[in-house]
């Protein structure tokens, strides 16, 4: 990759130059690229839907940066150096749901106070994490929001109800980002 410093002619350049070639400025950064060509071919199901999906998060985006508190929270995560607006950290964030890393059951025995804990991690932030125990028939044995630990990944889910039977019991994490992503984990006892 060649660079050029202190370049006059493309200083602040922006924009298409005759349709071959497309100039934009990030940071203090000019950069050139080839032109995007159309395709005559017609989008597939799975483009369509993700064509749909980032509309989806474009409209997000917009209505979170429009409120102070939405779009303090974007700000508040950008990079130093300005190169990503606090739009574009929330498109991202719509795209992407939490991530469920690891479900540590160890702890939990079916007695009030057992605890479970539970890694999940968001590119932004994750908003909550709730825990539904039911037994191996389906019936339920008690759901709960979990608590952010202080280190900011794990949450901890303390039992409030005792569970003679654990055998073949279901423990489904369930956890949401700001924009309302969900991702849902199942371990089977």
């Amino acid at each position: 990759m060649a660079r050029v410093k202190n370049n006059i002619i493309t200083q602040g350049l922006s924009g298409t130059i005759g349709g071959t070639l497309v100039f934009r400025q990030v940071g203090d950064r000019t950069i050139v690229s080839a032109a995007p060509q159309e395709s005559d071919k017609a989008p597939t199901a799975r483009q369509l839907a993700h064509q749909e999906r980032f509309q989806q998060a474009a409209l997000y985006a917009k209505a979170a940066v429009a409120t102070p508190e939405g779009k303090a929270a974007y700000e508040a995560v950008r990079p130093e150096d300005h190169t990503v607006s606090a739009y574009a950290i929330a498109v991202a964030d719509f795209m992407q749901a939490p991530d469920i890393h690891e479900i540590d059951l160890s702890r939990y025995n079916g007695k009030i106070g057992d605890k479970l804990r539970v890694r999940v991690t968001d590119d932004f932030r994750v908003q909550a994490v709730t825990v539904r125990i039911e037994n191996g028939d389906g019936t339920l044995v008690e759901e709960g929001a979990a608590v952010q630990e202080a280190n900011g990944l794990d949450w901890t889910f303390t039992a409030t109800k005792a569970n003679a039977s654990l055998a073949g019991d279901k423990i489904t994490i369930s956890a949401t980002d700001r924009p309302g992503n969900l991702s849902k984990e199942t371990k089977t006892l």
